[in-house]
């Protein structure tokens, strides 16, 4: 855990932003408040219809099961879901045990998950039989003393009667435990307090629109945020779940039409795919009322696109390690809305170092990683949190994000690392050295472009060989590069390290060219 300074902890505790609660305290009041409240999963594989309640037998039902099993708190739930009803039954039931819950995202591959698994050590993990390329690894799960996987022997885990009430939990200790691609070659663990994640789901709910409609949750519920927005925000509020377990632009679009649900926002590709589809019509815009955009990179042209369209848009910015630093108001000025990652939020306080680096700190700040030496190289003893991004900060206290330190691609709200994907790169015959840098891309905010410099001898691999290369790397396709550039040499420093900044404006100018 990271250091929080005393005077900090009393701010937090006497504003109210730390309270004595639990997830499993949160979630209990919401769902008795609004048993009856729709939860739909639109699927073509795994279909659900049914209530908050409904959910909540389920999981209650398993917290049992999992209780007599041994399970409770500081022990560590695991799971690799869909967006499906199992996933919230799983991260409730985990809840109510005062457990350490463990999202990993569907579809990362054997590498990633073996990680991850490998990290925290799970009680239990569930998962699903099969789903798109993601399937279950028996292998991986061996010293996992309970597994459960839906579509088979899932339901072995419920009991008969439901769970009452929760296990009694620290509210200071670890509830989640959310995994994120930064700049080290493994995943990285980001633990997060019942303390912190309340604050965040209650702050996050703060952002949002009253009028903003039934929402359509298509980002993962393995991501930080989509988890927060799938299975928290909704039951705070009392509002209608609609979960789709994969993201179908004409799908979403046919929802708006038939059930009356809108897409609110997130990533810029949620938006933009659906503005690019043949079947967008005006007839979808009073369903896209607002945007609430974030989770990557926010280029201006998407923003003034959106909004000549008459829909609202407000940006963010925060990580897996602090959700919420900045964030616009719908209420704000245009300009503000449009071209600034807002101004901090309740309880936050953001600072730039003296090379512009952004620094943050505040109630729903995480509390470490599962690596002490990343805990240490990121959090000062003043609490602070060095971000590795850089900013400016207007005269009115609003956030624009300008470059970044930490080398990663963030790709449709996904974390990239770089060097794990140079990494496996430089493991193929004709690669000598290569620089994997962020793209911009009109739908997905950032893709990965890789810069190769060849071995003597060797002619520039096909698009097609990199992607065999890193399929038979077990890697998820996400990370796979998207662009191949080939240099005779790179830019350097007096040392020889290659200067990424200058690769990526290269890269940035090719695509304003083409």
């Amino acid at each position: 855990m990271r250091h929080v300074p005393p005077e900090l902890i009393t701010r937090y505790e006497e504003e109210g932003w730390w309270t004595r609660d639990t997830i499993g305290d949160l979630l209990t009041r919401g769902l008795d408040a609004a048993p009856d409240v729709e939860f739909r999963i639109h699927s073509t594989v795994r279909p659900w219809s049914g209530t908050f309640g409904d959910v909540e037998r389920v999981a209650r039902r398993l917290a049992g099961g999992l209780r007599s099993r041994g399970v409770g708190p500081g022990d560590v739930v695991a799971f690799q879901l869909p967006n499906w009803m199992e996933a919230a039954a799983v991260f409730w039931a985990s809840a109510f045990l005062g457990a350490t819950v463990v999202p990993i995202v569907h579809f990362y591959g054997r590498k990633e998950l073996g990680y991850i698994l490998s990290e925290t050590k799970p009680h239990v993990f569930v998962t699903a039989e099969r789903f798109g390329r993601t399937e279950y690894h028996a292998d991986l799960c061996s010293d996992v003393p309970v597994v459960g996987v839906v579509g088979r022997d899932f339901d072995d885990l419920l009991d008969e009667h439901p769970m009452p009430g929760t296990v009694e939990a620290d509210p200071a200790g670890p509830a989640l435990i959310a995994f994120t691609s930064g700049t080290t070659r493994a995943p990285k663990g980001v633990i997060h307090s019942h303390q912190t994640l309340g604050h965040e789901t209650r702050q996050l709910a703060g952002l949002y629109p009253p009028d903003r409609g039934k929402q359509l949750t298509a980002a993962p519920v393995g991501h930080f945020i989509g988890m927060v927005n799938a299975f928290l925000i909704p039951v705070l509020d009392g509002t209608a779940i609609n979960l789709t377990d994969t993201w179908d632009p004409a799908q979403a679009l046919a929802l708006m039409e038939s059930d009356g649900l809108t897409v609110g926002g997130g990533a810029t590709y949620f938006a933009t795919s659906l503005l690019d589809h043949p079947d967008f019509s005006p007839r979808h815009l009073p369903h896209m009322k607002y945007a609430g955009l974030g989770g990557s990179s926010v280029p201006s042209a998407v923003t003034t696109r959106l909004a000549e369209l008459g829909i609202t848009v407000f940006r963010s910015y925060g990580s897996t390690e602090h959700p919420s630093i900045t964030g616009s108001r719908y209420t704000a000025p245009e300009d503000k809305r449009l071209f600034t990652d807002g101004d901090a939020l309740p309880g936050v306080e953001v600072r730039l170092a003296a090379d512009g680096e952004i620094l943050s700190r505040g109630p729903d700040l995480c509390v470490g990683y599962t690596d002490l030496t990343l805990t240490e190289a990121a959090f000062d003893s003043d609490g602070w949190y060095h971000t590795g991004d850089i900013g400016t900060i207007d005269e009115d206290g609003y956030l624009t994000i300008t470059d970044r330190k930490a080398d990663i691609i963030i790709r449709g709200g996904e974390n990239i690392s770089a060097l794990e994907v140079e990494e496996v790169l430089l493991a193929m015959p004709e690669v000598a050295e290569a620089a994997v840098v962020s793209a911009p891309d009109a739908r997905l905010g950032e893709r990965a472009a890789a810069v190769l410099r060849l071995r003597p001898g060797h002619a520039m691999p096909s698009m097609d060989a990199v992607r065999a290369h890193f399929e038979r790397a077990e890697i998820a396709r996400q990370k796979w590069p998207e662009e191949l550039h080939r240099v005779d040499d790179f830019p350097r420093t007096a040392s020889g390290k290659i200067q990424k900044f200058l690769v990526r404006q290269d890269i940035a100018a090719l695509g304003r060219r083409e």
